[in-house]
């Protein structure tokens, strides 16, 4: 970090006149796509906390857009950290550094300690206001603003991946035939939802993120509210926060118009099909060696979630609470001959636990790898079952693979059988990936 942190300071010293100091830039967690640091900057008799992003693979125009998006929102009313500088290469790279806005984004404290309790009530209602807002941001005031076919998009994602994914043709397949009339395009947010929004005790402080900023229909930032993965295991349907009804009450408040529940809900199954696309892209990301990291190894086995989230969207199953392999493990004076006990399912388990209590330093990583550690141990103890499992499955329906099973969920009207042969499939791959996720509830 030592080339960001004097390129950095000798900066801020030229763009405003006089020596400044600057601490040692320090990661902040949150978003895959871009590296975000904060710092602290003391000038004269000031002191001030920047954050900075910079583009690190070569996407200069994304990081302008999203520039020019923070600018163009400020003027519309909607809040936002304020921009300080932005322009090229700072340390040969890309660069934005904007004012830092102190309050919570993170979606398991916002909906669980008591600080924000009050604010919980209103948050829906408040989340429907700011996306009406941000929808009266004038597109001029953003070059080059990208205003792609969301089902194109879709596809051309989905066609990128050489696995066979059966869910996702249910989904696509559902999309196609249930489409809505378009609306009248505006600004589009791209990732409005619960974790891109910074929370204080009092309310809304500011909306971050503005990199997926683009143009299209209103109703798609309102359905990204309300796909499940943003409820963090709450129920309620907008990022945990309340219901749909209180997300389109404060829409239309500021609006003056709100989409049908119909229409909420296909950009809900969209958002919840465009996610598990998403987390499938990072992963491929990882195994072609593109992105070596433990994030993007762990997410792979999270796809399985939000494809599990598609199926409840579209009615095809429903939430089935189960037990956990790992809580019924044999004795840990277990061995396996010739070596002495614990074994290496009790070793692994050790690990696990002690990353989980966070005896390593409470950090993400951290708890990314307890997680992938406790999906390897359940793997070992499933596998085989898993395996036999879904071979019969196949054999019954008459399908020799994936990409048959694929090609049976493609179709306009797929049948029944095919739709549980999906379902239980996910319903298998959850058991070792994240059982609890199957008894979190649907709505």
């Amino acid at each position: 970090m030592t080339d960001v942190h004097e390129a950095l300071r000798a900066r801020l010293s030229h763009l405003w006149g006089h020596r400044v100091t600057v601490s040692e830039p320090q990661p902040l967690t949150g978003g895959a796509s871009r590296e975000t640091l904060r710092v602290t900057v003391h000038h004269r008799d000031t002191t001030r906390d920047l954050v900075l992003r910079r583009d690190l693979i070569g996407q200069p125009d994304g990081l302008a857009r999203e520039t020019a998006a923070l600018r163009a929102a400020a003027t519309a009313g909607v809040p936002v950290p304020t921009v300080v500088d932005d322009g090229p290469t700072l340390a040969g790279h890309p660069y934005l550094l904007m004012g830092h806005v102190h309050g919570e984004t993170l979606p398991q404290r916002l909906l669980r300690d008591d600080t924000y309790a009050a604010v919980r009530t209103t948050l829906a209602d408040t989340l429907g206001a700011l996306a009406a807002r941000i929808h009266t941001i004038n597109p001029d005031h953003i070059p080059d603003l990208p205003h792609p076919d969301p089902l194109t998009q879709l596809r051309d994602i989905a066609d990128a991946d050489p696995t066979p994914r059966p869910a996702v043709e249910l989904g696509l397949a559902w999309l196609t035939r249930h489409r809505p009339p378009p609306r009248h395009p505006t600004v589009v947010h791209g990732d409005l939802r619960n974790g891109n929004v910074l929370i204080g005790p009092e309310g809304l402080r500011a909306v971050l993120d503005w990199e997926l900023v683009h143009h299209g229909d209103p109703t798609e930032d309102l359905g990204w509210l309300c796909v499940k993965a943003w409820r963090f295991g709450t129920a309620p349907p907008v990022g945990g926060y309340g219901t749909r009804d209180q997300l389109l009450a404060g829409y239309h408040r500021v609006a003056g118009w709100a989409p049908t529940p119909d229409q909420l809900h296909w950009w809900e199954v969209y958002g919840t099909l465009r996610w598990a696309l998403l987390c499938r892209a990072q992963t491929l990301a990882y195994l072609r060696g593109t992105r070596d990291t433990l994030e993007h190894a762990v997410i792979g086995r999270r796809v399985c979630e939000a494809e599990y989230d598609l199926l409840l969207a579209l009615g095809h199953t429903t939430p089935h609470p189960a037990d956990d392999v790992l809580r019924d493990l044999p004795p840990r004076t277990h061995t396996t001959p010739p070596h002495d006990a614990p074994d290496a399912t009790h070793l692994l388990t050790a690990l696990g636990d002690t990353l989980t209590a966070g005896n390593f330093g409470d950090t993400y990583t951290t708890r990314l790898a307890a997680n992938a550690l406790k999906i390897a141990r359940r793997e070992i103890l499933l596998g085989p079952t898993l395996t036999d499992r879904h071979h019969t499955r196949l054999r019954t329906l008459g399908l020799p693979d994936d990409t048959a099973l694929a090609a049976a969920a493609r179709t306009t009207h797929p049948d029944p059988a095919i739709i549980t042969a999906i379902a239980d499939t996910l319903r298998d791959k959850l058991l070792v990936a994240n059982p609890r996720y199957l008894g979190q509830p649907a709505d």
